[in-house]
């Protein structure tokens, strides 16, 4: 950036800003989401409360933490602002493209001391690979050509919040709200799809997630029930009908019952739906360009029929990706996509995830995503929504330069 691009840069925070500042409420609220947005992107080394207020506030250490703590905005009116932004920039673009706006769900784990903080548990942290005392959060990302920008997001509350006599305690001393039951990961990503559908601003034209949720029968009858697409990664011995369930059904032979179940005769895993394979029905594609240059992998995708609670499912896809190494790597994928899909179309849904990879990595890197100190529910809901204002300010900017450049 040159030294006039910073300094548009800065005019275009104020008006950036403007947007959402009614609806942190006083005018007084209003400074501190103007500073702390400043902060997450200037900070020079940690961007908590205190490096913040006073590296670029007034030093009102105690206010600023009131502000993501305790205060009264509502972060979902503020996300709901935030899609409306990122429809106005982003999605027109992607209307242009094979596969439109993409919402990809993931979750990311924070490391935490103690007991305290909001939903804090002995759980899996992905970024270790091992269980460790952390938070979880399940994140919606928007995915388009011009950009990526959150969307919405929610904490997982461990089942060990809403176990033992103590547990309400725990759960008030944390300020979760009281109507606020225990969910799974797969059934707050579902809320956040649906809830995004509800304020109507961005249309999702497909969803993908990794296998924890393509292997959730309930998440995929959500999807199905929203008439949400998705392309969804599943385990390698996730089974499929390989057949139309009402064709196996034994005929009838005369005595007892007539017989109403199908045969399971049919039934296959995608590992060895993949291993049955011709070579013919393989498909170079690429999905982006590499940080070494193009990035190709083999495609292919069958027509099946899910197996959904142990018992027939609607008709499906799995698609198969494999790597060009000598020993290749497979991912599967189930999608409730249309009979005429396009292969290449799920394939770039697919490969959409690693956009998120790096929302994580500059969040995490650049704007302070895992450096809250607050132990609330609405504190860390809060610092994650102004996070994900932070980064789509950037998104916003880096479009504009492109647009410039281009220019």
């Amino acid at each position: 950036m040159t030294p006039d691009d910073v300094r548009a840069a800065a005019e275009q925070l104020v008006e950036f800003h403007d947007r959402f500042a009614p609806l942190f409420g006083k005018s007084q609220a209003q400074d501190h989401s103007h500073t702390y947005l400043k902060g997450l992107m200037c900070c020079p080394e940690r961007k908590s409360i205190e490096p913040i207020a006073l590296c670029v506030g007034d030093g009102q250490v105690s206010g600023l933490q009131k502000f993501i703590g305790v205060a009264p905005w509502a972060y979902e009116d503020v996300q709901a602002e935030a899609q409306a932004l990122f429809a106005d920039q982003f999605a027109p673009a992607a209307t242009a493209g094979p596969i439109g706006v993409v919402g990809v769900v993931d979750e990311s784990a924070f490391a935490k001391k103690g007991t305290k903080s909001a939903g804090v548990a002995r759980q899996h942290n992905g970024r270790l690979g091992k269980e460790d005392n952390c938070q979880v959060g399940v994140f919606l990302i928007g995915v388009a050509p011009g950009g990526v920008a959150l969307l919405d997001h929610q904490l997982y509350l461990h089942q060990s919040w809403y176990e033992g006599q103590t547990a309400a305690g725990r759960r008030e001393e944390a300020h979760i709200p009281e109507g606020q039951v225990f969910q799974t990961k797969p059934e707050i990503a579902a809320t956040l799809i649906r809830n995004v559908a509800v304020v109507g601003a961005v249309t999702l034209d497909w969803i993908t997630a990794d296998e924890a949720y393509g292997r959730d029968g309930e998440f995929l009858d959500e999807m199905d029930l929203l008439g949400q697409r998705y392309v969804a990664e599943t385990p390698k011995n996730t089974t499929v009908w390989t057949e139309d369930p009402a064709g196996c059904v034994p005929a009838y032979s005369g005595r007892g019952q007539p017989p109403k179940r199908p045969t399971r005769e049919s039934v296959a895993s995608v590992a060895t739906l993949a291993a049955d394979l011709p070579e013919g029905a393989w498909q170079r594609l690429q999905v982006r360009e590499g940080a070494v240059g193009p990035l190709v992998f083999e495609f292919a995708a069958v027509r099946v029929w899910a197996v959904r609670h142990r018992k027939p499912g609607p008709p499906i896809w799995v698609l198969i990706r494999r790597s060009l190494e000598a020993t290749p790597e497979v991912k599967y994928y189930v999608s409730n996509g249309e009979a005429a899909t396009p292969l290449s179309v799920m394939a770039l849904v697919a490969c959409t995830r690693h956009q998120v990879e790096d929302f994580f990595e500059d969040t995490k890197g650049y704007l302070g995503l895992a450096q809250y100190e607050t132990r609330s529910w609405v504190g860390w809901h809060h610092h994650m929504t102004l996070v994900g204002l932070a980064h789509l300010f950037v998104s916003v900017t880096r479009l504009r330069l492109k647009k410039k450049s281009r220019a």
